[in-house]
């Protein structure tokens, strides 16, 4: 578990996987030890934050769910706020690649910097990892905050395959 001012990051494990993507809310919530938000998440947005299908997952979960953690409020009601997942393990050529959320209610809060950075910094700590690469569209702004905060340096772009337009890319060492 990492812990900030404001959030208890807490590991994410294939049992809460599991939960969330089979619609098993009630289960999510106990294993997590927080209630999660109305709108969130859901399959789509899980299988898109791991770049993986549930059966990709359980296949290897160390591999996969590597650094990934819950964001949870450390005051008020015990509450998900969202996550930040690593998209696996780190390669052989030391690199790992961070993604982020927050549910809406609670975005423009700097949760999602917070998390974000401890998580990068506890990434960095590893001596596996030598580089955290990231990457959001050019016209989210507010993502592009997150990174630049967390000390991220845009290092380039690349055409997206998605409907996502430009991808900026980020790197810190």
């Amino acid at each position: 578990m990492i812990l900030t001012d404001r959030l208890e990051l807490v590991p994410m494990t294939l049992s809460i996987v599991e939960a969330v993507m089979t619609n098993r809310r009630e289960d999510a919530e106990r294993h997590v030890g927080a209630s999660l938000p109305d709108t969130w998440p859901g399959r789509a947005l899980v299988e898109r934050a791991f770049s993986a299908s549930l059966e990709a997952i359980r296949a290897d979960p160390a591999r996969r769910l590597w650094g990934d953690h819950v964001m949870i409020a450390r005051t008020g009601p015990r509450r998900v706020l969202g996550s930040v997942v690593f998209h696996g393990a780190p390669g052989a050529d030391g690199s790992v690649e961070v993604a982020y959320g927050v549910e809406e209610d609670s975005q423009r809060n700097g949760y999602a910097t917070e998390g974000t950075r401890a998580c990068v910094e506890w990434a960095l700590a590893q001596t596996a990892v030598r580089l955290v690469r990231a990457t959001t569209p050019s016209w989210h702004g507010p993502s592009r905050r997150v990174l630049e905060k967390c000390g991220f340096i845009r290092v380039g772009s690349r055409d997206s395959d998605s409907m996502l337009g430009e991808l900026l890319e980020f790197e810190r060492r």
